[in-house]
């Protein structure tokens, strides 16, 4: 299967992954031949790109953790999200009882308490994945996209600390953290969120209000270590100090936080979103490996380059020889150099069905990604 955006996908191929509503109902079952009809209906819900299976590319990719788990995963999330706006709001109310204030926290305590049950889940769930490797992204939907998006940031940043061996309580605080470092996006209006054009001053000021509105909504809870809670306040600092809220540099920010900041970036690079169209895998990994120093800490970028597909299986590719091909296989610790099986080329009609290994043949490289064969 491939990951093509909507507005290349040909009738007559096949939906290769499921496609759920907003509260996690099945909309479109995988193995549904498209359509046009099908195509404009995805369309309307905000889908932007699909996976597919077509005569190019029918092998199929499995995700890292089960689709069960990451729609219960979902599904809680947003449950917390929107249920800690509420109660902020009101134990902030001085005219709210104390009895009414108490019965508010433990009210909070609940939806913590489910967003550190379902991390365990995804620890043991990862932890139990003999391939680290991810192959996917995930397809989001514009009106669920921050509950989908904290889900796989708790993912990749799962898959880091499974590789970095981090032990258990690590891995929790790593999970919990990442389940939930966007809530104090509960308090950014819709309309900036959802906004198509670029942002004013004011308008990215109040997003930039997002991790201490996150921070003040739970930070009087004890169903979160501070480290947890670092990550809610501080995804968004920087190696240099360029960062958001405190402007921190280096060492003065948590190392889990750096892990999560690594997957929250490359995870928002790969998402459809109102303002501009998904980056593919190896253009945000290479924006990621080009802001080594500035940005992200060099040592867990150089973990996140082992553990990321950029080209995953089923890929279809232009070589720089001008040469269409689909990747075959991407072996461990060299993701730019999978082997692929020639479809198209203009050099020589005998080469199509051979297959090239990139690792060997140094003088091809993969140039970009092609979406029409």
């Amino acid at each position: 299967m491939r990951l093509v955006p909507i507005e290349c996908i040909k009738e007559g191929s096949f939906l290769a992954r499921t496609i759920f509503d907003e509260n996690g109902r099945t909309l479109l079952k995988e193995g549904i031949k498209l359509n046009t009809a099908l195509i404009k209906r995805i369309k309307s819900i905000n889908i932007f790109s699909l996976y597919i299976i077509d005569e190019y590319s029918y092998s199929d990719i499995e995700d890292i953790i089960k689709p069960e788990l990451r729609q219960k995963s979902i599904k809680i999330v947003k449950d917390t999200f929107s249920n800690i706006e509420r109660i902020a709001n009101y134990i902030f109310d001085s005219s709210t009882s104390s009895k009414d204030k108490n019965l508010l926290l433990k009210e909070r305590e609940g939806y913590l308490k489910n967003i550190y049950d379902v991390a365990l889940e995804l620890i043991d769930n990862i932890s139990a994945n003999k391939n680290i490797l991810v192959n996917l992204v995930d397809i989001k939907s514009m009106d669920n996209y921050t509950y989908q998006h904290c889900v796989n940031v708790a993912v990749l940043s799962l898959v880091m600390g499974v590789a970095l061996r981090l032990p258990r309580s690590d891995l929790q605080d790593l999970c919990i953290g990442a389940l939930i470092h966007d809530i104090g996006k509960v308090c950014v209006p819709k309309e900036i969120i959802l906004k198509d054009a670029e942002l004013t001053e004011e308008e990215f000021n109040i997003i930039k209000s997002h991790p201490q509105k996150g921070y003040d909504y739970i930070g009087s809870t004890t169903e979160l270590s501070s480290v947890a809670k670092m990550i809610i306040l501080q995804h968004h600092e920087k190696q240099d100090g360029t960062g958001y809220p405190f402007g921190l540099t280096g060492n003065e920010v948590n190392p889990l936080v750096k892990i999560v900041a690594i997957a929250d970036v490359y995870d928002a690079l790969t998402s459809d979103r109102p303002y501009k169209k998904a980056a593919t895998p190896n253009e945000a990994l290479e924006y990621i490996m080009a802001n080594v120093g500035t940005h992200f800490d060099i040592n867990y970028v150089d973990l996140f380059t082992k553990i990321i597909v950029p080209f995953p299986t089923g890929t279809v590719v232009k070589l720089s020889n001008g040469e269409i091909g689909v990747v075959e296989e991407t072996p461990p610790n060299y993701p730019l150099r999978p082997r692929i099986k020639i479809l198209k080329s203009p050099l020589d009609e005998n080469r199509v069905g051979s297959i090239i290994n990139l690792l060997k043949d140094l003088s091809l490289v993969i140039s970009g990604i092609q979406y029409e064969v």
